[in-house]
């Protein structure tokens, strides 16, 4: 069996989330937005499901559920209004090109750069003019943790609005205070694909992003899935539930793999500021995608899955100053809550045995 070491990519499904969807895939099949009493009962499920999610969001804010997280945050950078936009070089592909789409709107549209560990200076000016600046709080491919709460402060100094792609720190970390909107995704906590939620601060208008039958407050039209929803709930029901447990399993796994790291290798960003569960890790002249094809009984990854099969070297890797080559032999292994520490020895072990087995690529 693949021992499984992507969880950046995406999580098992939790068994509690399975068992909570289940019905409304068979027998309960209602529309949530009938008035009879079987949509009365599928409401009441997806309002129960919005209440878990808010609970592991910042008080003062109402979850609009979407399809995922790359809706939610094209959704939240549409609120730029007729402002310019600052993100981070080191953003996720969902905010990178939507700011290039505004930037085609004749929005002005601005870069943060990151200091070598991938950390944003929260000291760095916010140009006059700007409606928007989005900073992910725990980054994908690197798992740096950025200063979210400061940046926020920054951006509302300069009178802009504040968007935090949180999908990597959701259900994880604590969300910070400051973000105007949020972006979250469930399967990124063991919860279903498809589905994911804007948040959005009290008193911020928001466009509607899709016109029809006035569902989810008249912003976003279309019937909801209850089984989905429940899904997403119970996934963060159980998040907030484990969440000690889950750190505590998660730095565990963390000091395994600093212990078994061999000579000759270095971790990517910032091993303070960081969630434990992202190693990215780079060797001279390691050959990334061979290594991948080769260990074959461990799923792990060379950065995110969005840019897979690109042939491009990551532009997070290289916003932190690494060359081409480097970031060509970088790889990510990710792991948290189902993740046991026998197998993850085991995949260490077959990861670096197979590195070591490759011809050092020239420069």
């Amino acid at each position: 069996m693949t021992i499984y070491l992507d969880y950046q990519a995406t999580t098992p499904i939790a068994p509690e989330v399975g068992l909570a969807m289940r019905p409304w895939l068979e027998e309960k099949f209602a529309n949530p937005h009938s008035s009879h009493a079987p949509g009365r009962e599928a409401a009441a499920t997806v309002e129960l499901a919005r209440d878990a999610i808010a609970n592991l969001l910042p008080k003062g804010g109402q979850v609009y559920f979407t399809g995922g997280a790359t809706e939610a945050i094209n959704w939240g950078m549409r609120c730029a209004g007729e402002g310019g936009v600052m993100v981070v070089d080191t953003e996720h592909a969902a905010v990178r090109d939507t700011a290039l789409w505004l930037r085609e709107t004749g929005r002005y549209v601005s870069f943060m750069p990151v200091m070598p560990d991938g950390l944003v200076d929260a000291a760095l000016p916010i140009p006059e003019g700007t409606g928007l600046v989005a900073v992910m709080q725990v980054n994908n491919e690197i798992g740096v943790v950025q200063p979210i709460s400061a940046l926020a402060d920054a951006a509302h100094k300069a009178g802009a609005l504040f968007l935090c792609d949180a999908v990597q720190g959701f259900g994880r970390l604590e969300i910070p205070e400051g973000p105007d909107l949020i972006a979250i995704s469930a399967h990124k906590i063991h919860g279903p694909k498809g589905i994911g939620a804007l948040w959005v601060r009290d008193r911020i208008s928001i466009t509607p992003l899709i016109f029809g039958g006035g569902q989810e407050g008249g912003l976003r039209s279309g019937t909801l899935s209850p089984a989905l929803c429940a899904g997403f709930g119970m996934a963060a029901v159980i998040a907030r539930q484990n969440k000690d447990e889950d750190a505590t399993h998660t730095e565990m796994l963390w000091q395994i793999a600093m212990e078994m790291l061999p000579d000759g290798w270095t971790v990517n960003g910032s091993t303070e500021h960081r969630y434990r569960g992202n190693l990215n890790l780079r060797r001279e002249g390691l050959d990334a995608p061979r290594l991948i094809s080769e260990v074959r009984g461990v799923s792990f990854s060379a950065g995110s899955a969005c840019a897979s099969g690109s042939g491009r070297p990551s532009h997070v890797l290289r916003a932190l100053g690494l060359s081409d080559l480097e970031a060509r032999s970088s790889i990510r292994l990710g792991f948290g809550r189902y993740t046991t520490p026998c197998e993850f020895r085991e995949a260490l072990g077959l990861i670096f045995a197979a590195a070591d087995s490759q011809k050092v690529l020239p420069r």
